[in-house]
């Protein structure tokens, strides 16, 4: 236990036959529960874990997939036995070991003293996630990081692919699990489901740890993009469930007009300057039309952004 809480770790695990030994072996004590989920892999991961079986069959469980679900799937695995087990909070840590045990009484200790709901991990506290991170990485992350915050509604939080994070039971039974998504979208999918919640979440320091044999599989340019796209989905999602279905809010306006106005300037803009170009002259109202819809449209949007901010960290 730690501080009178039992602790579960949920392990995701996909083909991590190389490191999710290590994970095991350097959990701490005062975890109650360690909850490995194995996401269908290919290599020897399953096997790998369960010969902790024997030394850790009262901590110890082993979740088995029989089809590759994606790493959200085995994560919700992974809280919804937490939850059977009566974990008071719920920890993921990833089976590629790139999750610093000596960071987990930081992540526990918001959560423990009920400052926050969901804390997670943020490697851009220090200056060591730009010493350490692959550069392509660092910067796809860091504007992933801005479009989450638009997003998802929590503007003090960075770092939102860190999947480091721990949750408290009571937050994880307000959330609607099954409507998460269940691949890499996880955690900015998550996010969506506790702010609409008003659930309180925090950002903590942690090491990032890379160059210990870990692998990714993502094209950091096509996950740019990805996210991008189910982001605006995420953000249009938030704006109605929040601030039309479940309280109606004026800064909707702000946001509709803003990017009506701010579309349509920059389009009209973008013709007259090809126009003058190419053909010729272009009228001067036309022109201050064209800022003035641009501007505007920024103005509105700018407000919307200041009111959704200020309802988020009043509600939450």
């Amino acid at each position: 236990m730690y501080q009178d809480k039992v602790i579960a770790v949920v392990i995701p695990a996909y083909n991590e036959e190389k490191l999710v030994g290590r994970v095991i072996e350097t959990m701490p004590e005062f975890v109650d529960h360690i909850i490995a989920v194995d996401d269908a892999s290919e290599d020897q991961t399953l096997q790998v874990v369960e010969s902790f079986l024997p030394r850790l069959q009262n901590r110890l469980l082993v979740i088995h997939h029989d089809t590759n679900q994606g790493v959200g799937a085995a994560i919700i695995s992974g809280h919804q036995k937490a939850l059977e087990i009566g974990a008071d909070i719920s920890v993921v840590m990833a089976g590629d070991a790139q999750m610093d045990p000596i960071d987990l009484p930081t992540l526990l200790d918001p959560v423990v003293s009920k400052l926050c709901d969901y804390s997670k991990g943020n490697r851009f506290f220090g200056g060591e996630a730009w010493k350490n991170m692959p550069r392509v990485r660092f910067f796809a992350n860091a504007g992933l990081s801005m479009l989450n915050k638009i997003a998802s509604g929590y503007w003090h939080i960075a770092d939102p692919q860190c999947g480091y994070t721990a949750i408290s039971s009571t937050a994880l039974r307000k959330i609607n699990l099954a409507s998460i998504r269940k691949r890499y979208h996880f955690e900015n999918s998550m996010l969506f489901h506790l702010n609409i919640e008003n659930l309180k979440v925090m950002d903590v320091p942690i090491r990032a740890v890379y160059g210990i044999g870990e692998s990714s599989g993502i094209n950091e340019i096509w996950a740019f993009f990805s996210f991008a796209i189910v982001l605006q989905k995420i953000f249009i999602d938030r704006l109605i469930i929040k601030y039309v279905i479940r309280d109606f809010h004026p800064l909707v306006f702000f946001y509709l007009f803003g990017f009506i106005f701010f579309l349509v300037g920059s389009l009209l803009g973008i013709y007259l300057l090809l126009f003058r170009t190419f053909v010729g002259l272009v009228q001067s109202t036309s022109a201050i039309f064209a800022a003035f819809l641009f501007t505007s449209g920024l103005q509105l949007t700018l407000f919307g952004m200041l009111f959704d901010k200020d309802y988020s960290q009043n509600s939450s």
